[in-house]
């Protein structure tokens, strides 16, 4: 019994539970806060962005981590809790109809360690699967670092062959076959898979690739852009070639002819990148037919270019596109022949007749919205992707249907409220 009177008790009492209270609201409080990563190279969101983020705020603080990334992915102090939280990666599927739609992405990297990092970041959700193709010639300390980084995801996995790849040659084919073959196995329910190389960078957000994958167009059939290969383009397939490993392809011999393709198929030329069905996958890893066109494409010049949509045309093919021509806007590329016709010329620079972009490009990419725009270097024009990458996670966010974590901001005012906010 208590030898205070009931008064006395009461308060005790009450005094107790509102010291404990204020315990665990401050542990809470504390706990829960957002942090960045270790003394972070804040630097303003850069001016050029004030174009496509037309509610930015001189207060606006961009986190850069620009130079640390790979030291801090490494530290083997770092738990993978505070490594998702600190890289600002999305924790919770944003929508039901996303969650019902997931998606399988094969990503092939082998430099710019920042650069992976930002492109999974901005398409990495945890409904869906990601295959990381890591080129055998890149350096451990950036194989170690990607490795560290994807294990803290359990939708998110290495290829367990890596390939030396090589610009043009057929180890670029097989770095996707390899990866579909684990995808093939995944447990996760994903619709399609699209391809990417570590210069991509997302246009449309996942949402988005969700919708325009279900359009009457598009729900049941695979995305190969493409067309009956030019005559221009007959001496990839016509003479063999021979891979140097890593280095490049050449003709073999002083222009050798190859036979024709296999089960009289009609050769298609179109882009290394796509967009298909499982049900298509499994088609290219079972069939015979499939089989023997990779086969003979092995010593052909970039095989990635003509075997999705060659095989793609084969009836038999699940989600066949027959003549589907160039539609399916998967990549924004600014090709050097194509300027004053497709584009307004390279706001970067060319390389290899592609454009490197720089920020005064983003008003076309954003207005052509494409799935995705390829090429990006975060050291030559840091600006283009540090406001395209804020722009697309406004986007994302904005269309999200569920509460917003702090963490999953990319910029945040001095008065600690977050950019997405003040600016919807």
């Amino acid at each position: 019994m208590c030898k205070l009177d009931w008064k006395k008790c009461s308060f005790l009492l009450c005094l107790g539970m509102s010291i404990i209270c204020s315990a665990i609201y401050l542990r809470t409080r504390f706990v829960t806060k957002p942090k960045h990563l270790a003394s972070p190279s804040d630097k303003p969101l850069s001016t050029e962005c004030r174009a496509f983020l037309p509610h930015m705020e001189d207060g606006v603080k961009w986190y850069n981590h620009k130079g640390q990334v790979e030291s801090y992915i490494l530290n083997s102090c770092i738990n993978c809790s505070n490594l998702i939280r600190d890289l600002h990666f999305i924790t919770r599927p944003l929508s039901r109809e996303e969650e019902d739609y997931p998606l399988a992405f094969i990503v092939t990297v082998h430099k710019e360690l920042e650069l992976f990092v930002r492109l999974l970041r901005a398409i990495y959700m945890p409904q869906n699967v990601y295959c990381i193709h890591v080129d055998a010639k890149a350096p451990w300390k950036y194989r170690a670092a990607v490795q560290k980084l994807v294990s803290c995801f359990n939708n998110t996995f290495l290829s367990s062959r890596s390939e030396t790849v090589t610009y043009a040659g057929f180890s670029r084919l097989q770095a996707d076959l390899n990866c579909m073959t684990e995808l093939a196995r995944s447990k996760v329910g994903w619709r399609k898979v699209v391809n990417l190389c570590g210069q991509d960078f997302p246009v449309k957000s996942n949402l988005e690739l969700v919708q325009y994958m279900q359009i009457e167009r598009w729900r049941d059939r695979n995305m190969t852009p493409g067309i009956k290969q030019p005559a221009s383009m007959k001496h990839r397939t016509a003479l063999q070639h021979i891979e140097i490993r890593g280095s490049h392809v050449a003709l073999k011999g002083s222009g050798l002819k190859k036979g024709p393709p296999p089960h009289n198929l009609q050769v298609y030329f179109g882009t290394a990148y796509y967009a298909l069905t499982r049900a298509f996958v499994d088609f290219v890893l079972e069939s015979p037919i499939a089989r023997d066109l990779l086969e003979w494409s092995k010593d052909t010049y970039s095989p990635d270019e003509h075997y999705w949509v060659t095989v793609n045309h084969i009836k038999e093919a699940p989600g066949s596109h027959i003549d589907g021509g160039w539609a399916g806007d998967i990549r924004a590329i600014k090709w050097r022949d194509q300027e004053g016709r497709v584009h307004n010329g390279c706001k970067g620079h060319y390389v290899r007749d592609i454009c490197i972009y720089g920020a005064n490009d983003l008003p076309w990419i954003i207005k052509r919205n494409s799935m995705f725009a390829n090429k990006f270097e975060s050291n030559t024009y840091p600006e283009a992707l540090d406001c395209l990458e804020q722009w697309h996670r406004n986007k994302v966010l904005k269309q999200a249907t569920v509460p917003i974590q702090q963490s999953w901001l990319l910029a945040t005012q001095g008065n600690c409220n977050s950019y997405f906010n003040s600016s919807a």
